[in-house]
């Protein structure tokens, strides 16, 4: 259930091979990355069921529908099987809903046949907008809806996750992402409804330890 990743900009390939090796390890869902190395973590990891997956208008998602839609492809021809992509935040808060849509259907189109995670970033918005947002975020044909990029104000909160689960059903798969460095944390999160849980700490989470209080 895990996505093992690692998104600050300075990382390393040698800490990106880390947390491959890690990965496989483990049994983890996915290695999450900036698209920057979306080559190198899907040759790292072919030959083993690990998924590579790559976040798309990180971490603002300011950066309109068909950069996101072209991020997104690339991506894909280098590899990735997983696209999380950020919304466009401004565009839900001012009630903009053709924009907010077609920036996420924009990037459905360019990932068809591969997981679109949507990222909502639930600390910059009101219930309503979450409800809303993960409600469009199904009916575009999303395959998950996730909370944060770890960048912002805020992560995940189970609070958070049981709204999202009760918006869209069991159909959609919902990530928990943003703040989750232990084991307890990561099981309040799959008790509220999270279905993969994004983290940094992966290998704290599944050893039962503490992570640092830094990172994703």
């Amino acid at each position: 259930m895990i996505d093992h990743t690692i998104l600050k900009p300075e990382a390393t390939r040698a800490e990106i091979a880390r947390l491959c090796d890690e990965a496989i390890e483990h049994g983890f869902a996915s290695v999450c990355v900036n698209a920057v190395h979306a080559g190198f973590v899907a040759g790292r990891l072919e030959g083993s069921p690990v998924k590579t997956c790559v976040v798309v208008g990180f971490p603002l998602g300011a950066n309109g529908a068909a950069a996101k839609a072209d991020e997104a492809s690339r991506a894909i021809a280098d590899g990735a099987d997983e696209i999380d992509m950020v919304i466009d935040v401004g565009a839900l808060r001012e009630g903009d809903l053709d924009r907010f849509g077609a920036d996420i259907a924009a990037v459905r189109r360019a990932t068809a046949g591969k997981v679109l995670k949507v990222i909502i970033e639930t600390c910059l918005l009101d219930d309503a907008q979450k409800e809303t947002a993960c409600r469009m975020s199904k009916e575009i044909g999303a395959d998950f809806v996730k909370t944060s990029t770890g960048f912002s104000s805020g992560g995940a909160t189970v609070e958070d996750i049981a709204l999202m689960r009760r918006v869209v059903g069991p159909e959609l798969g919902v990530k928990a992402s943003g703040g989750i460095r232990t084991a307890e944390t990561a099981w309040a999160m799959v008790d509220a409804g999270a279905t993969r849980i994004g983290a940094s700490a992966g290998v704290a989470i599944v050893g039962g330890s503490k992570a640092d209080a830094a990172g994703y």
